[in-house]
């Protein structure tokens, strides 16, 4: 059935100003909210999803793209904090971490993810360092998943020159990703152009080895790792504009089997980052695209989550992207 075609202009140039103008507001205050679609945050822009699954909640941080329309740049200064008990009803927390509050860094609140060892909670972090050209990645822990975090070293756990021996470009130490084994073993897992993986020692602020390279087949970025089942998985960003592909193997140290594209270009958006996560018995697959109406772009991008399947061989079926998501 057709609608009133009769539309009040005024009212939405008003919803349009408003929504445009708290778009790029951090939360004052807890907010909870019902999703019903993608993008499942239609106010705010979010990019470089990450997700933590603890005490039956599921945590999601994301950078915040604060670009301000109709420009076309990266601006990202602080990481926001989303929490679910059913994948539907959504609560923002007040807190944020900023990239200044690593006060070593000089800002660009890049990829970044939590996770939780004995009790405490640690997020892994891309900033641009202060005094070592290049991007660099730093930890903060908490005795909560939302904060507040405070920075764990005091310094950089990876700065650019200590990856110099496998690409010279700025950038390549960034988009972190931690998994810890069954072992109680955690491994730190990150790179552009080039995957790098090392293992942490128990306070999960220190190396404690060498840095390995991975040579996975058109690999970009934005590594993450997760088991389920008898495999461990390695998904990442393929290419530019970037696809998600990932690799299986036996074993955390490999060899990895590459497998192929596991989700196509995102809309509107040159990146691609995911989270991959099992959740009261469902699995899903939680990215970024941009298309928040009427300025979402690669630079003011959108969280999204659609379901993800297993084969009987343990592959994964390709992800169909949708608006429907989770919700329909």
């Amino acid at each position: 059935m057709m609608k009133n075609p009769f539309i009040n202009l005024g009212v939405i140039a008003l919803t349009i100003f408003t929504t445009h103008s708290s778009i790029l507001q951090a939360a004052q205050k807890d907010t909870t909210f019902v999703a019903t679609q993608n993008p499942v945050v239609s106010y705010k822009y979010l990019g470089d999803p990450a997700a933590l699954v603890h005490d039956g909640t599921v945590y999601i941080y994301a950078g915040h793209d604060e670009c301000p329309a109709p420009q076309q740049y990266y601006l990202m200064n602080e990481w926001c904090i989303f929490s679910t008990k059913d994948m539907k009803t959504f609560t923002e927390h007040a807190y944020t971490l900023k990239a200044t509050d690593f006060k070593w860094a000089k800002g660009e609140a890049w990829a970044s993810q939590v996770i939780e060892h004995n009790g405490k909670f640690y997020w892994y972090v891309t900033v641009e360092h202060a005094t070592i050209p290049g991007k660099s990645i730093g930890v903060a822990v908490s005795d909560s998943p939302i904060g507040p975090f405070k920075d764990a070293r005091g310094s950089a756990l990876i700065t650019n020159d200590m990856t110099t021996q496998y690409t010279s470009i700025a950038w390549d130490d960034i988009d972190p990703t931690v998994f810890i084994d069954d072992d109680g073993q955690a491994y730190l897992f990150w790179g552009n152009t080039q995957c790098y993986y090392a293992k942490l020692k128990d306070n999960m602020t220190e190396l404690d080895g060498p840095i390995h390279p991975i040579n996975l087949p058109r690999y970009t970025e934005a590594p993450w790792v997760h088991k389920h089942g008898d495999w461990y998985y390695l998904s990442f960003a393929s290419e530019f504009p970037e696809k998600i592909c990932y690799a299986m193997s036996k074993n955390i140290n490999g060899p990895w089997i590459y497998k192929g594209i596991l989700n196509e270009i995102a809309g509107n958006s040159n990146t691609n980052h995911q989270a991959i996560i099992d959740f009261k018995g469902k699995s899903y697959f939680i990215y970024h695209n941009g298309s928040i109406n009427t300025d979402g772009c690669g630079f003011r991008r959108s969280i999204c989550i659609d379901p993800l399947f297993y084969q009987k061989n343990g592959s994964i079926k390709r992800i169909q992207m949708t608006t429907e998501g989770i919700f329909k």
